[in-house]
């Protein structure tokens, strides 16, 4: 290796944006080497987003019975996996369940349903869900994530109150085929594009252990770069019994963080979010992967239970972060300058 990892870090604060070679090079370190990589990474994670964690909530509109077939997903067409199955929430189940993960410590709130796309109705649906969720809680961001977006959809989205919206790439280009084939790469795109346009934030990650070749892992990250992703989710696989890819086991705990790294090395001012199957693959390096990450989500995803709240919270605080939007951050943010009133100029005694 022809440089340090510090000095990789040094060049991306100095405005150079790294290669696929130096992103392998990130992929690939020894495991002997983990900790020069975090140092490293957690610089420019510090840089950008300083000792905060921001914290999510995944609130499942809708479960399972989808007709997409993604090889990895328990909620898929052909999927044997025993998950809950049901269809929409009601408004008022949604604003408790939100509720919940607002009053645990989240900012944002993803409201997420399965199948291949909205209808106008289920676009309805959600703007009613949004607005009574934004007027019970005014500052909550809310992300959407209902698969791939129609004309029109985002924009009805985003004038309801819908801050971001999210649709992960999932893998490689060149590794899509085979994991999926009822829709392309090329159509979740797309939806990232209209998302986008419409002037939501894009949200849109991956799903690392699906049979990928370090080269498509890179290949990802770069893309998710090139579709300006505000918000990148890192989901490891969980390999649910009665879908394709049970029993797939590809990932160590250091072989993620490393992963998580890259991402902080490709996107450094990017919103970098541990997501689905951290507990189940990081395990005892979840701490040290918010020294890369500035981003979880926290309790349960969408169809597998994760870790409890609090454990999540503790981990912040013992790991010496605080969660965004907390009081402990707000009270660690710059104060604006006080203008004087007193002294010359004035008929106010000055402070001395």
């Amino acid at each position: 290796m022809s440089f340090t990892f510090d000095q990789l870090a040094d060049a991306v604060l100095a405005g150079r944006p790294v290669s696929t070679e130096d992103a392998l090079t990130v992929l690939r370190a020894d495991d002997s080497e983990l900790m020069s990589v975090v140092a490293a990474a957690s610089r420019l994670r510090r840089a950008h987003f300083g000792n905060t964690v921001k914290v999510n909530y995944l609130v499942n509109l809708k479960s399972g019975l989808c007709p997409e077939n993604c090889n990895y997903c328990s909620q898929a067409l052909g999927s044997n996996a025993p998950i809950l199955k049901y269809s929409w929430l009601s408004k008022d189940e949604t604003l408790q369940q939100a509720g919940a993960g607002l009053k645990g410590g989240a900012s944002r709130v993803c409201l997420v349903s399965s199948g291949r796309g909205p209808s106008h109705r289920d676009i309805d649906k959600v703007t009613e869900m949004v607005g009574a969720l934004k007027s019970e809680h005014p500052d909550v961001e809310v992300c959407a994530c209902l698969g791939l977006l129609s004309d029109g959809q985002a924009e009805r989205l985003k004038d309801a109150g819908v801050d971001a919206y999210n649709h992960n790439i999932n893998t490689a280009e060149s590794h899509h085929d085979s994991i999926v084939q009822t829709h392309t790469y090329a159509d979740r795109v797309d939806t990232v594009g209209k998302a986008r346009t419409a002037g939501l934030s894009p949200c849109s990650g991956l799903i690392a252990g699906l049979g990928e070749t370090d080269e498509q892992l890179v290949e990802a990250l770069f893309a998710l770069r090139e579709l300006e992703s505000d918000s990148i989710p890192v989901n490891f696989l969980m390999p649910f019994d009665g879908t394709p890819f049970e029993n797939t086991w590809e990932l160590s705990p250091a072989r993620c963080v490393k992963i998580l790294a890259m991402a902080r090395f490709v996107c450094p001012d990017r919103e970098v979010r541990i997501a689905g199957g951290r507990e189940m693959h990081l395990r005892s390096l979840q701490p040290v992967a918010l020294q890369v990450a500035n981003s979880l989500f926290l309790g349960d995803y969408l169809t597998s239970e994760g870790q409890e709240a609090e454990a999540d919270l503790a981990m912040i605080r013992d790991s010496g972060f605080v969660v965004l939007g907390s009081e402990e951050e707000i009270a660690q943010r710059p104060v604006d300058p006080a203008i004087r009133r007193r002294g010359a100029g004035t008929d106010v005694l000055p402070n001395a």
